[in-house]
């Protein structure tokens, strides 16, 4: 069973590399039953867009 910690550090690491089946399966089980971590993978998703965003608008800006 995949602890928070282990938990987190997946979630983190799914925005920048493809995770595997099992991490994949792992994460899901423990997000569907601890709902802190579920926010917290809903909170880098919206950080990583913010960032995109704020990134895009900037270099439309400099052109």
């Amino acid at each position: 069973m995949m602890n928070c910690k282990q938990a987190t550090q997946l979630l983190s690491e799914k925005l920048d590399r493809p995770l595997s089946t099992k991490e994949k399966v792992s994460l899901g089980i423990h997000t569907t039953m601890c709902a802190p971590c579920r926010q917290f993978g809903l909170q880098m998703e919206e950080l990583r867009d913010i960032s995109k965003h704020y990134t895009k608008g900037n270099t439309e800006k400099e052109k």
